[in-house]
């Protein structure tokens, strides 16, 4: 089965990448190991907030900023061709502060990011309450609002992307876990757990967590990935009672359009295991109800986790692998969502270019 470029892994950045190739005359096939979209892509939140999560600058950053600023044009055309709406709201984030020390510590945060592009102003007390009126009694000492910052449904968006890459070419094939790649020369051979080999002139190995798990031959070796857990839960409260992301430490809220409220999230080292941990549901519960009080009785209606893709560097693992005809994009963490159309500019950008010549 020969194809010009094969994908490995169909999330977010997979599938994004597969679409622009495939606008471009590209004849695609990507390969899904399981069900599409169903893993970190289904899971996340879908915080699009380089406020809350960029603090240096580099290769994540601006692969950060770069989505942020092409996001409201990426979900116009996935409605366009996935024929529905999708929920993308350009929210803004309140970062809190309690304390003296961690006022200056967000205050030194923000002076860093303004130098790499991040918007944000400082708001008082009394400014805080007025943006955040449910807040609870704890002694604020201030907080960081970043304007820019917005939430999207992934859920949604990976329906829309599901419909855009088939309507473009691109041979969408689940269940097809691939156990090795194989470069050699000009062609790529992507061999799958049930002895199926998919060749094709350009590979890449978008597969998340899972992604330094594919054995390779004749290129790499590439960065370790790995999988870091975390805990969501989902509240439904009436529909605009929450405006902003409300951010503290690794405690967050925010609400989409329908009412539901999401509020996350853990950080857990525990392989790809998918358990319920109720201990994690009880920290974001107690979290949760410090911020906002009304939620102290509130019983979530979805309980979920899903696998970060994890990766041995700060930054993702971005780009072809030298002297061959693979690219890698993984290890975007929390982040894949935001990073996905930056992402598939750069990755669908160089193939394309490396053919200017064949």
């Amino acid at each position: 089965m020969t194809s010009d470029v094969v994908v490995i892994g169909g999330g977010i950045v997979g599938g994004t990448i597969a679409w622009r190739l495939a606008q471009a005359g590209v004849a695609v096939r990507l390969l899904e190991a399981g069900t599409w979209g169903a893993e970190a892509s289904w899971a996340g939140a879908g915080m699009l907030a380089p406020g809350g999560e960029v603090e240096r600058a580099g290769a994540g950053a601006q692969l950060a900023l770069e989505g942020r600023e092409q996001y409201a044009a990426y979900v116009r055309e996935l409605c366009e061709a996935g024929g529905h709406e999708i929920d993308f709201r350009e929210c803004g984030a309140v970062e809190l502060a309690a304390g003296e020390d961690e006022k200056i510590s967000l205050l030194g945060r923000m002076d860093t990011q303004r130098q790499f592009g991040i918007a944000s102003q400082w708001l008082e007390p009394e400014q805080l309450r007025t943006k955040v009126p449910m807040l609870s009694d704890l002694a604020w000492s201030g907080a960081a609002l970043y304007p820019c910052d917005a939430v999207v449904n992934p859920r949604e968006l990976m329906h829309a992307l599901r419909i855009a890459c088939e309507s473009s070419g691109v041979r969408v094939r689940e269940g097809a876990a691939v156990s090795e790649l194989v470069c050699a020369g000009s062609r790529v051979e992507a061999r799958t757990t049930a002895g199926e080999v998919h060749t094709a002139e350009s590979a890449v190995l978008a597969a998340g967590a899972w992604s330094s798990h594919v054995k390779l031959a004749g290129a790499g070796p590439v960065v370790e990935s790995f999988p870091v857990r975390g805990h969501l839960l989902q509240f439904h409260m009436p529909p605009g009672w929450l405006g902003p992301i409300l951010r503290h430490r690794h405690t967050y809220l925010f609400q989409r359009a329908s009412g539901a409220l999401i509020a996350g999230a853990t950080t857990e080292h525990a392989g790809f295991s998918r358990e319920i941990d109720e201990a994690c549901v009880r920290e974001i519960r107690q979290n949760t109800a410090k911020l906002l009080p009304a939620l102290a009785d509130c019983e979530p209606d979805e309980v979920w986790n899903g696998l970060r893709p994890g990766a041995a560097q700060a930054d993702p693992v971005v780009g072809r692998i030298p002297g061959s005809r693979l690219w890698t994009a993984y290890g975007h963490y929390r982040n894949g969502i935001l990073m996905a159309p930056s992402t598939a500019r750069i990755v669908a950008g160089e193939i394309i270019s490396s053919w200017g010549t064949r």
